[in-house]
């Protein structure tokens, strides 16, 4: 969603390399054995939600489908005074009322209405008068700049914010240069601690006791180091080697004694897959990056962190970004499949039980821009047709092969308690779905089934208390 080096530039190179009546069906609808925690959900929606000829739509359209947490980027950019010039102007830049508003004041306030949980992500452009030497919008911002901004928007914004997060996808040169000093080491990463530490005591000094800050927001693909900075200046930093680099701390995690611990309150990550066939299930042969099948990658680099006091110990991970790529995006998958993944990885994520957070990104798929087709991770098409993934996110079902038939898991987003919902199958040599259960959920709306049923395919559908009917597509067994 950068304005300034689309995702997909980057991602391009890496191509190359790439229940009892229906026990007679059997399906036994066993009280759900479920995981102890649930996760919040956030939904990023920039394009739709922050046009006022959108917006009311999108909001109505997400409060269908059962959103209940949005993540909203603040670029600093678009609320500064003469944010293109060289020149600072003279204004103070601890006040709100220096910055305009306009474009997100209306977001955040029918976030608020709608007693949604609000991640404000504060990022690039800049001001160009807000960087070392005055000449693009993404070049070594100035700390001390940052945090008399950030005083502003805590100031602004501080009551309505739920958690906070400081720079999207730093180890990606679209949003933050240099990535690289010119003998090959990472840059980027102490440029961001800098600017995090800037913008945590500008919240601080915004009366906000004990701000929930998210630290990190890395992408997940990146180089270790760089054999030819000169030639490759724009290559990103792999997030775990980013992370070290921003902890002070080295290969095995041994802390400078010139660094002290962070106090954040979790690790923020972007675990796309590219390309997306790859499925949610792949690992990249780098050890230092983080897709969704490689969550536990970063738990143990946190670990390591934390163990060499440089975070606190146990900090929880926020999945703050992702989407599932679909065609005729070069990188993405059929629409029935963006379903399937989708659901998958949210299911991967839910396992996981030290995340807490998981997001989708894109109501509307991204117009062209810049030569390329933009991001095609969305519920919807680019001229508002609804894909797979609009009816199936609302009710994600993932269906695993066991040794004695079939997982089947499940959540009803939108529901608010326990509920029920009907499952389907269609069995092997059938061309019609016949009912398999009626699974009752917990109170976060998650459910399990086990079935010996043989099918080809499955889908769920659920009644709301106000009479809506959500149906899902067709998913395979996986």
């Amino acid at each position: 969603m950068s304005p300034i080096k689309p995702r997909s530039v980057i991602r391009l190179r890496r191509l190359a390399t790439l229940v009892a009546a229906c026990a007679a069906l059997g399906a036994v609808a066993a009280p759900p054995a479920l995981a102890s925690h649930s996760q919040i959900t956030f939904f990023e929606a920039p394009r739709d939600l922050l046009s006022s000829t959108t917006r009311h739509k999108a909001f109505l359209q997400l409060e269908t489908l059962g959103v209940k947490a949005l993540r909203l980027e603040l670029h600093w950019h678009d609320v500064a005074p003469n944010a293109n010039s060289s020149r600072r102007p003279k204004f103070n830049a601890k006040s709100p009322a220096s910055y305009n508003w306009e474009a997100y004041d209306p977001v955040v306030a029918e976030a608020v209405r709608l007693k949604w949980k609000l991640l404000l992500t504060v990022t690039a452009p800049v001001p160009k008068w807000a960087t070392a030497a005055k000449r693009d919008l993404i070049t070594r911002p100035e700390d001390k700049q940052f945090e008399e901004f950030m005083t502003a928007v805590g100031l602004h914004y501080g009551s309505e914010v739920t958690w906070w997060a400081l720079w999207n996808e730093p180890n990606i040169a679209g949003w933050l240069m240099p990535q690289w000093n010119s003998n090959g080491t990472p840059a980027s990463p102490r440029i961001y601690r800098g600017l995090f530490q800037a913008g945590y005591a500008g919240l601080k000094a915004a009366g906000i006791s004990s701000p929930q800050v998210l630290f990190g927001e890395t992408s997940p693909f990146g180089e270790d180091y760089n054999f030819s900075p000169r030639f490759y200046p724009r290559s990103e930093v792999a997030p775990l080697e980013f992370m070290r680099e921003a902890l002070c701390l080295n290969a095995h995690y041994r802390k400078s004694s010139t660094c002290g611990e962070l106090q954040i309150t979790g690790y923020a990550q972007h675990p796309y897959t590219y390309p997306a066939h790859q499925g949610p299930y792949y690992r990249p042969p780098e050890q230092d990056e983080v897709t969704i099948g490689a969550l536990p990658r970063l738990s143990n680099a946190l670990a390591l962190a934390a163990r060499a006091h440089a975070i606190p110990a146990h900090l929880p991970i926020y999945l703050t970004e992702f989407g599932v790529q679909s065609k005729p995006n070069l990188l993405g998958v059929p629409l029935s499949e963006q379903a399937e993944y989708d659901a998958i990885s949210e299911k991967i994520a839910w396992e996981d039980p030290q995340v807490v957070a998981f997001s989708q990104y894109l109501l509307t798929d991204e117009p062209p821009h810049s030569g390329l087709s933009g991001y095609r991770t969305g519920l919807e098409t680019l001229g508002g047709g609804r894909k797979p993934l609009y009816y199936a996110w609302p009710i994600p079902l993932v269906v695993s092969r066991t040794g004695s038939g079939y997982s089947l898991w499940g959540l009803v987003r939108p529901a608010t308690g326990v509920t029920k919902l009907r499952v389907y199958v269609e069995p092997n040599g059938s061309r019609r779905y016949r009912a398999l259960a009626v699974v009752t959920t917990n109170a976060s709306g998650y459910w399990t089934l086990h079935s010996t049923t043989r099918g080809s395919s499955w889908k769920v559908s659920w009644r709301s208390p106000s009479g809506a009917v959500y149906t899902g597509p067709p998913i395979g067994a996986n």
